[in-house]
């Protein structure tokens, strides 16, 4: 049978309607792409890291120097040597990043901050050892600028041939710590990066650990709210001393803030103590500063107990491969 005629009118009717739905379609797809391009972007997850920084150990040689004198920048060499001297730990071309403690606002009188000189001096010895890049950097308590300057550490590095890096919030990596308190968090990129890092602490009063050193300092590769760990202080201290396992420890006790840390502010709470601790092994650091400034017998520290129950150190003294040398150098 013929096909009915379709007349003008119904073609019409028929020609707006698919105009219509073709309009839908394009209106709808065009929809779709604009809530895809307007959808807040989803964040990355955290990046898995655990970088060991650490060389191999030497039996032949101590694991823990204790150095006195009267000059600091003296003290970094004589602490030092014993160990196997600073190309035993950075080698030609390694990017050495450089963690003093310089949080504060404060001079270097008020034994807040990692004394200048020594930080100086670990900068220049890097730099004669042939490191490519020499880094010094923290991610300060209080304003960034006034702690780098007023310290004195910002001058005394660059004099001495560092590249000194503020914390930018641009520069921060959300990195699972993989703890068993800490898992994601910020780090600040030049932690993850380095070939190397040394971390150069002051040895200071904590109202809550009792002593505030060398695993006390990787709280100044952190980002974010770094109050809310001392909710579990302990375990947070243990969890970044096994996320970061620096090439070498060396705690600055020229000056020591005896009373009112971590931050000071009066002559009266510090000490001439004229001593450099140095060490391959981190819990043994803390546990002799501990012991040696505040009496406090390293398994009172928990954090020491819960370090060494995971391998990282030995907080028993008498385990420990210890020199002692004296003003004159014996």
């Amino acid at each position: 049978m013929a096909a009915e005629p379709v007349s003008s009118t119904r073609r019409e009717m028929i020609a707006r309607l698919l105009g219509l739905g073709a309009l839908g379609t394009a209106t709808g797809a065009l929809g779709l792409w604009l809530r895809s391009r307007s959808r807040r972007p989803e964040a990355a997850g955290a990046v898995s890291f655990h970088k060991n920084f650490t060389v191999p150990a030497d039996p032949a040689r101590p694991e823990l120097v204790i150095a006195r004198g009267d000059r600091p920048r003296e003290l970094v060499q004589k602490a030092l040597d014993p160990l196997g001297g600073i190309r035993r730990f950075v080698a030609r071309g390694d990017v050495v990043v450089v963690k003093p403690n310089m949080a504060w606002d404060r001079g270097p009188e008020l034994a807040a901050n990692t004394n200048p000189e020594v930080v100086g001096e670990v900068v220049r010895m890097c730099r004669e050892a042939g490191a490519g890049r020499v880094i010094v950097t923290d991610v300060s308590t209080h304003d960034a600028r006034s702690a780098y300057q007023r310290s004195g550490i910002a001058a005394a590095a660059r004099a001495d041939g560092a590249e000194v890096i503020f914390p930018d919030e641009r520069k921060f990596r959300e990195v699972n710590l993989q703890g068993e308190t800490l898992t994601d968090w910020p780090v600040f990129e030049p932690f993850l990066d380095a070939d190397k890092v040394i971390n150069l602490p002051i040895a200071k009063h904590h109202s809550l650990t009792g002593a505030t050193l060398g695993m006390k300092n990787w709280y100044g590769i952190l980002g974010g709210q770094r109050h809310r760990l001392h909710q579990r202080i302990h375990e947070s201290l243990a969890d970044l001393a096994s996320f970061m396992r620096p090439t070498l420890t060396i705690l600055d006790a020229y000056r020591v803030l005896i009373r009112n840390g971590p931050v000071g502010g009066s002559t009266a709470d510090v000490e001439l103590r004229k001593t450099l601790v140095a060490g391959t092994d981190p819990v043994a650091v803390d546990a002799w500063a501990a012991w040696t400034f505040w009496a406090i017998d390293p398994p009172r520290m928990r954090y020491l107990r819960l370090a060494e129950d995971r391998g990282l150190g030995k907080m028993d003294l008498q385990k420990v491969r210890t020199l002692t040398l004296d003003a004159e150098g014996g």
